[in-house]
């Protein structure tokens, strides 16, 4: 029993590591870490900056939560995210090692202005009321 015990953990720490690089394997998700960043942003920016619908943009996101690299909050209507280290420091030093690089990546820099742009500039209307990433960090 005690040998079964240790296979089944081993297994679940192989398949932790195997859905953080299948997290990490898809560009939407990649994408979608890269305007969290080190903030907390409403599912409702990513629809608009990434241009994608908030049913495909949620299911990334769950799947980002279930690899244990993103966390949420609800708050009134709307869903916050925000990244997670994980506990695991390897698996913390690959995510830490991810952002750095989509930091550098030329496309995912202009997803990260249209999101500063859009948080600085008049919202659209299906914006208006949505809480503003940039103000929840300075607590404006």
């Amino acid at each position: 029993m005690y040998c079964h015990v240790k296979i089944r953990i081993m297994k679940s720490a192989g398949s932790n590591m195997e859905l953080l690089f299948r997290a990490l394997a898809d560009r939407t998700r990649l994408r979608l870490l890269n305007l969290i960043g080190g903030d907390e942003v409403c599912v409702c920016y990513f629809v608009e900056v990434m241009r994608l619908p908030q049913p495909k943009i949620s299911r990334h996101l769950a799947y980002l939560k279930r690899a244990g690299i993103v966390g949420s909050r609800r708050e009134g209507k709307w869903m916050h995210y925000r990244v997670v280290a994980p506990g695991d420091p390897q698996a913390a030093k690959v995510l830490k090692d991810v952002e750095s690089w989509l930091s550098q990546d030329k496309e995912m820099q202009r997803d990260r202005s249209r999101l500063v742009q859009m948080c600085c500039a008049k919202l659209p209307v299906r914006l208006e009321g949505a809480p503003n990433p940039l103000r929840l960090l300075s607590g404006v």
